[in-house]
């Protein structure tokens, strides 16, 4: 296959746990073709979506571990897969940059994830469809209603809705001194909207990303537990990776979800469950693929290159 990646700056992977880069590696131990491009490379000229980019090699060496040849113009429809993989901010540039693969997908290219779904899937809001597994939750930019939301509950999560990696992410409790400079900083005094949910103190065990291929759970989560005095287990927020086995209540949100996403042409996502309860589902950019395989000896990037080659061969 012919593939193109569009992704952030590859100067700025850290290859000892980046999934974009585990996918490539077993792309290219496949023989497959790899080309790379950003996000700002992609274009409508002429009639046709097209993306600046250039071959990469792979070359197994750190830390220049690829090489990359001349940048050249090339149709998006011309390769077998697309793989949308820029990490968020969702903001109005990754919106222009799903037009463009839109608009890419109506001339023949297939892309993951599908442009559409990549807008109507918020990786917070989505979790609005399933309300059996959520906690309850608030979705406002009103100070009062977030204020009431706290008194109700006495211990929630606030947190915008287009960040990734645990930024701007607060812990709030009756009394907190920084209530009103939080509340006003998130939501811009009242012009944003952000999300609130009441705590889950299985946080302490671990944040567990289920990840999602083509509908199919794989059989690991990655338990992101917090660093001492954090309530964020986010990786970026100092979090420490620990591969587990899904449990039963994992295994009923990853079936129940699987093909809601497959339907909707989300051949990856990572779902975020603490305890019990699923807080988010990311379908931007989802990664801890490295981390499953290097504990588990589960070849996560190949069961992904598998389903891949299933569907363009589809």
């Amino acid at each position: 296959m012919k593939l193109l990646f569009v992704a952030d700056p590859l100067d700025h992977f850290k290859i000892h746990k980046d999934s974009t880069y585990a996918m490539m590696a077993e792309a290219a131990a496949r023989g497959h073709v790899i080309d790379a491009s950003e996000g700002r490379d992609l274009v409508w000229r002429g009639g046709r979506a097209q993306a600046e980019a250039r071959s990469v090699h792979l070359t197994g060496r750190r830390p220049d571990w690829h090489e990359a040849g001349a940048p050249a113009w090339r149709d998006l429809a011309d390769y077998d897969a697309v793989l949308m993989r820029k990490d968020p901010p969702f903001d109005q540039e990754y919106l222009y940059h799903t037009y463009l693969l839109e608009l890419a997908e109506r001339q023949g290219a297939k892309v993951f994830n599908r442009a559409a779904s990549l807008r109507d899937f918020n990786e917070k809001l989505a979790i609005a469809g399933f309300p059996q597994f959520t906690v309850p939750t608030l979705v406002t930019g009103r100070a009062k209603l977030l204020r009431d939301f706290l008194d109700t509950h006495g211990d929630i999560i606030l947190k915008p809705l287009n960040a990734m990696g645990g930024a701007s992410v607060f812990r709030l409790r009756p009394g907190d001194a920084n209530l009103s400079v939080i509340i006003e900083t998130l939501t811009r005094h009242g012009a944003e909207t952000v999300m609130a949910q009441r705590f889950i103190p299985e946080i302490k065990d671990g944040d567990k990303r289920i990840l999602i291929i083509d509908g199919e759970a794989v059989p690991y989560s990655l338990a992101r537990i917090p660093a001492p005095g954090e309530t964020r287990g986010n990786l970026a927020a100092g979090g420490t990776g620990v591969a587990l086995p899904l449990t039963a209540r994992d295994a009923e949100i990853a079936a129940t979800l699987g093909p809601v996403l497959k339907a909707a042409g989300i051949f990856l996502a990572g779902l975020d469950v603490i305890g019990d309860w699923l807080t988010e589902v990311n379908v931007t950019s989802p990664t801890c693929f490295r981390e499953i395989t290097e504990q588990t000896g589960f070849n996560v990037a190949g069961m992904f290159m598998d389903a891949l080659e299933r569907k363009v061969a589809g």
